[in-house]
C-alpha cells in the first residue's frame, strides 16, 4: 500500500491520507453504545470476505474499547512488520488492525486524550500494510467524538458512513446525531441499519419485538437517507462473538446471516452508483 499524505485545505487542517490500493472505505457508526455496532461491523466484513475473492480490511478505531479482534478470533495474533510498515492480523482474506494488538495485556486501559488518539489512527491508516483491499470497514466507537472526527478529517477516499441503531426511541435519537454529524462533515451517509430487530424463538417460532421494530426505517425516511435493512436478534450471535467465530460464517443459512447479506448488497449498490 502506498499511502499518500496531502496538505488539507486551510492551515489548521490535518494532512489527508489517500489509501491508493483500497477500492472503498466506509465507517460504521452509532449514536450510542449497546446497539451491537462492532458485531455488525465484523459480520459485514465477514460477509464481504465470504463473497469476494479480494481482501477485506477491518480497522478497529475504537481506541478505548477495541472488540473486533475478539469477535473475529484473531486477538492472540502478534503483529509483525518492518521499521515503516506494520503487518495486520489475518483471517483468510480478512485483514485486521486494532489497538488491542498493541496493549501489554487484555485488561490494560487506554488513557489518552484526543491528540494521541488522532496520532494512533493516522498510524493505523498510513503505516499498516493493508495491501490491495476491495473494502476497508472502519469500526468507530459510539458517538461523534475524537475518533470519528479524526477519520473524517484524515481519510481522503472515504465513501461514507453506515449508522447502526436499535429500534427504540432512545437509540434512534442518538443515531440521528450520527447522521447529522456525517452531513455536517460532508461525509455521505450510505444508510441506516436497524439491529436487534425482533427475536424469533428457536423453539416455538414466535416473534417477540423486544426493542420494537421499524424505527430505523422510519428514521431513515425522515432524515432522507437509505434504509439498508433490519438484522434480527439471534442468541447464537452472542456465542459466536465470545468464541471468536464470525456468525455469518458459522450460521450462513440463518435469518440474521441472510439479513447481513442483504445489507451488503444494498450498500454495494449504493457505492457502485455513486
Amino acid at each position: 500500500m502506498n499511502a499518500k499524505s496531502q496538505q488539507g485545505q486551510g492551515g489548521g487542517q490535518p494532512k489527508k491520507i489517500n489509501l491508493e490500493d483500497v477500492d472503498h472505505a466506509l465507517v460504521v457508526m452509532s449514536g450510542k453504545g449497546g446497539v451491537g455496532k462492532s458485531t455488525v461491523s465484523a459480520n459485514l466484513a465477514a460477509s464481504l470476505a465470504k463473497e469476494s475473492d479480494k481482501n477485506i480490511g477491518v480497522l478497529d478505531a475504537d481506541i478505548h474499547g477495541p472488540d473486533i479482534p475478539k469477535i473475529l478470533g484473531v486477538e492472540d495474533q502478534l503483529l509483525t512488520g518492518s521499521e515503516d510498515r506494520i503487518e495486520p492480523a489475518k483471517l483468510n482474506n480478512l485483514r485486521v488492525m486494532s489497538m488491542a494488538f498493541t496493549l501489554p495485556d487484555k485488561d490494560s486501559p487506554v488513557i489518552w486524550r484526543g491528540p494521541l488518539k488522532m496520532k494512533a489512527i493516522r498510524q493505523f491508516l498510513g503505516d499498516v500494510n493493508w495491501g490491495d483491499l476491495e473494502y476497508l470497514i472502519i469500526d468507530l466507537p459510539p458517538g461523534t467524538g475524537d475518533e470519528a472526527l479524526s477519520i473524517a478529517q484524515l481519510l481522503e477516499n472515504l465513501d461514507g458512513s453506515i449508522v447502526v441503531t436499535t429500534p427504540q426511541d432512545l437509540s434512534l435519537l442518538d443515531s440521528r446525531k450520527s447522521v447529522n454529524f456525517s452531513k455536517k462533515l460532508e461525509m455521505p451517509v450510505i444508510g441506516i441499519i436497524e439491529n436487534m430487530s425482533g427475536f424469533v424463538c428457536p423453539h416455538c417460532g414466535e416473534k417477540t419485538e423486544i426493542f420494537k421494530s421499524g424505527g430505523g426505517e422510519k428514521a431513515a425516511k425522515e432524515l432522507g437517507v437509505n434504509f439498508l435493512g433490519s438484522v434480527p436478534l439471534d442468541h447464537r450471535i452472542v456465542q459466536t462473538g465470545d468464541d471468536g467465530v464470525p456468525f455469518v460464517q458459522k450460521y450462513p443459512d440463518s435469518e440474521a446471516a441472510t439479513a447481513f447479506a442483504g445489507v451488503v448488497q444494498k450498500f454495494e449498490e449504493y457505492i457502485s452508483g455513486n
